[in-house]
């Protein structure tokens, strides 16, 4: 059975606490939940990069937002308190490999006490229904043998980032147990893909790097161009966590977690064939150079098998493929021309919800 997690009336009224919304996926989630009717709360670390997808869409004439750090226990119960949420949306972490290197404590500090925080304050919410931590497809240990992870398949973890993701999986699944289960309180994981689209301006991070390069007139530099990765639309990754999120709200049986990636029939595209596809989308010349210094390691291969999502859920990607590149591809040339970018955003969740819907091709 198809839940809809796009569901105006389920939305509408929605007390939502969204960790992280100052975020590339979190302004998204931000603008997309205050657009269905839900009355969210954000709480994260101001933006860090000028532009910003938060900035550019004014995110906070639509939500209460609150710039404060999930390490900070008191100010985490204090906004949890004011919230009251009914649903918790969790993907505040320091989100990057490379930072992980150079910061391993900060990584772990932010992306396993920053959870400990979250859902110690939250166990004293009698208002709430569902939590959904949001953490990464690279929790799994990784031995590169170009399998597709599933649920059940070990967690691990060789970066620091990828080891404190894996750390809150555990955290979690203990916090469930120990505490909410007991209060019919669903709380539940989300490992989403790799997770691309417009409006993202972070470090060390593919399409931002050929949008950088592209606006500096200067060589595109791939550190791992034939690494391959579970590539997916922001909005197809949201919607599975939308989705995943009113369902542990209505039914009792669910997994405690579940992926959401790309069909696991499609051919995972390596970050050069990614990067040659972007920038023919932007108008620009197929060219790149290879990193002289690729930095720490990172993993070759990685692959998500997201059929279970699917199947419990009835959820599917509207932009696998093509339609990925062209959307993404859309949003920077608007950018790039100084269009409204709240507007464009809005449109293409718009134009999604159609496509969600049966409504467009």
């Amino acid at each position: 059975m198809k839940i809809d997690g796009l569901d105006k009336a389920f939305w509408s009224g929605k007390r939502v606490l969204l960790t992280g919304h100052s975020g590339f996926k979190g302004s998204w989630a931000s603008l997309w939940l205050a657009s269905m009717g839900a009355d969210v709360t954000g709480f994260s670390l101001a933006p860090d990069t000028d532009p910003n997808l938060f900035d550019l869409t004014n995110i906070a004439g639509s939500i209460r937002s609150h710039f404060a750090d999930l390490r900070g226990i008191d100010a985490v119960h204090r906004v949890v308190q004011e919230a009251a949420p009914q649903i918790v949306l969790h993907m505040a972490a320091q989100p990057l490999v490379r930072r992980s290197y150079v910061d391993p404590v900060g990584t772990f500090d932010a992306n396993v006490m920053g959870t400990v925080h979250l859902l110690e304050a939250l166990r004293s919410v009698e208002t709430l229904e569902s939590v959904l931590v949001v953490t990464t497809d690279k929790v799994y240990e990784n031995a590169e043998r170009g399998v597709s992870f599933r649920e059940e398949d070990p967690l691990g973890g060789h970066d620091p980032y990828a080891a404190s993701k894996a750390a809150a999986e555990i955290i979690t699944s203990s916090y469930a147990r120990s505490f909410f289960e007991e209060k019919g309180v669903r709380v539940a994981t989300a490992r989403g893909g790799n997770v691309i689209g417009g409006g993202d301006f972070s470090e060390d991070r593919l399409v931002p790097d050929i949008w950088r390069a592209l606006k500096a007139g200067q060589p595109l530099v791939l550190r791992n161009p034939a690494a391959a990765r579970p590539w997916q639309h922001v909005l197809d990754c949201l919607c599975g966590y939308f989705t995943y999120a009113r369902a542990l709200t209505e039914r009792a049986e669910l997994p405690a977690a579940l992926n959401f990636g790309p069909p696991h029939d499609a051919v995972p595209l390596t970050v050069a064939e990614l990067a040659n596809a972007v920038q023919s989308a932007l108008g620009a010349d197929c060219i790149w150079e290879p990193a002289n210094d690729t930095g720490p390691r990172e993993m070759m291969t990685l692959e998500i098998d997201s059929r279970k999502a699917r199947s419990v859920l009835g959820w599917k990607d509207q932009l696998a493929g093509t339609p990925c590149v062209s959307w993404l591809a859309d949003w920077y040339r608007a950018f790039n021309a100084k269009a409204d970018m709240r507007a464009r955003t809005l449109d293409q969740i718009a134009a999604y919800e159609k496509l969600y819907r049966g409504e467009a091709s």
